[in-house]
This record gives structure tokens, C-alpha cells and sequence, in this order.
């Protein structure tokens, strides 16, 4: 972080189908080892399967899922004395959708469908029902934060 001045935000230009950020953002995060169109790929096969499946806008299921995931409050580490205290605090607009992405990638990497855009879009449907390893995730992240409320006057 430099000292002299704020980082001007680096503004992410829409993706290319849709025409929206918020999917060009995730795109990104998806990328391996710099291989956009592989990830861009797997993303719209994904879109396509929601599609077919649900009979709804792929990209309305999207947004639905991210909102549902994201966080509002999370647990912090600060030290006071000798002891380390779980403080809850809540999350900046950017980290929650930082992290909605990361849980989303993370757990459909680890569901038990053939390929990537079927794992993308199984638990892109699951996080726009409310339901999968995304939104148990946040549902634990908030409980964390609930169960250490006692905390939060420790709060910087």
C-alpha cells in the first residue's frame, strides 16, 4: 500500500455477451494462468445449462446467487492484552463480492458433476435457492460473527 496516495481503482470494462461487469468481474476471477477465453467459456456453457434448465435469463440466476452469497458481517482477529479475540465487523461492498465469487468458484470446483460448467452451473442454482455449500458458508460466516457480538466494542 503506498503511503503517499490513494490507488485509483482500475474500472473493468463489460464482458463481451452480456454486457455486463459484474460477469466480466467473475470471468476474471475464474481465469487460470492467464487464459481468459478458456474462462470465458466455461462461464457461458455454464450460463446456457441455468438456461436450459430453469427456463430463466442465465444471468438473472447469476446475480441472484452472488447476491445471496454475499456476506454482511465477518470475524476479524485482534489482540488485546495476551488474548486474541474474534471481533465481528462488517464487510466493505468490494470483499463481499470478493469473497461471494471466491465461494461460489471454490465449491463448485468440489461438486461431483462431469465438467467445469455443469459443477459453475449446479451450484450457481443452488446459491440463486438459497441453498448449497456457498450459502452454508455465509450462514457460518454470520454465526461466527453472532456467537462473538460480546466482542464487538473491541472493534478499530
Amino acid at each position: 500500500m503506498p503511503r503517499r496516495r490513494e490507488v485509483p481503482k482500475r474500472e473493468v470494462l463489460p464482458d463481451s455477451k452480456f454486457g455486463s461487469t459484474i460477469a466480466a468481474k467473475f470471468i476474471n476471477c475464474l481465469m487460470k494462468d492467464g487464459k481468459k477465453s478458456t474462462a470465458e467459456r466455461g462461464f457461458y456453457q455454464a450460463m446456457e445449462i441455468i438456461e436450459e434448465r430453469t427456463g430463466q435469463s442465465g444471468l438473472t440466476v447469476f446475480k441472484q446467487a452472488v447476491t445471496n452469497v454475499k456476506p454482511v458481517l465477518e470475524v476479524k482477529s485482534r489482540r488485546v492484552g495476551g488474548a486474541t479475540y474474534q471481533v465481528p465487523v462488517e464487510v466493505r461492498p468490494e470483499r463481499r463480492q470478493a469473497l461471494a465469487f471466491r465461494w461460489i468458484i471454490g465449491f463448485s470446483m468440489a461438486r461431483n458433476e462431469k465438467d467445469f460448467p455443469e459443477k459453475l452451473a449446479a451450484e450457481l442454482m443452488a446459491a440463486s435457492k438459497n441453498e448449497g455449500a456457498s450459502i452454508r458458508k455465509k450462514e457460518e460466516t454470520h454465526r461466527m460473527a453472532d456467537a462473538n457480538k460480546a466482542f464487538s466494542h473491541y472493534r478499530w
